[in-house]
């Protein structure tokens, strides 16, 4: 029975094993945390399902983050650089309704899902938005990486 334990948890630890080719290369994944106080009129629209908000504030994200409120309590939070290309003077994407833009090639993603709308269907690899971890707690939402 000993050994019968012994070869599950090594099938476990052996089938753990994290797929480094999914992570994107143009984006570095920085660690931060960030709280947001749904009672500053900043960040008002966040009380309203399908509202987005930018956080350009330093230290949040490579180039801020995107939230959105997507039901009655639960938040997304997304990288607001452009994950297609490295970060450069056109990468910041910008709010279109409750999609984002990036202005160096026109690519479009949901704020709902994060996920491309426009791939092009050219053969080459496109990545989604950068995904944050956003939690609520009363009147704050915490949103980290």
């Amino acid at each position: 029975m000993r050994h019968f334990w012994t070869c599950i948890f090594l099938l476990v630890l052996i089938s753990c094993d994290s797929d480094p080719s999914n992570r994107n290369p143009f984006l570095q994944e920085v660690n931060f945390r960030f709280e947001i106080n749904l009672n500053l009129p900043l960040y008002n629209d966040l009380n309203t399902i399908g509202n987005p908000v930018y956080i350009g504030n330093a230290g949040v994200g490579t180039r801020g983050a995107f939230v959105i409120k997507s039901s009655l309590d639960t938040f997304f939070a997304f990288e607001a650089s452009c994950p297609n290309h490295t970060p450069n003077n056109c990468s910041t994407m910008e709010i279109e309704g409750q999609n984002v833009v990036c202005s160096c090639e026109d690519f479009t993603y949901s704020l709902f899902t994060g996920q491309q709308l426009n791939r092009p269907d050219d053969g080459n690899r496109y990545y989604d938005l950068l995904f944050y971890r956003a939690t609520q707690s009363g009147n704050t939402v915490t949103i980290s990486n």
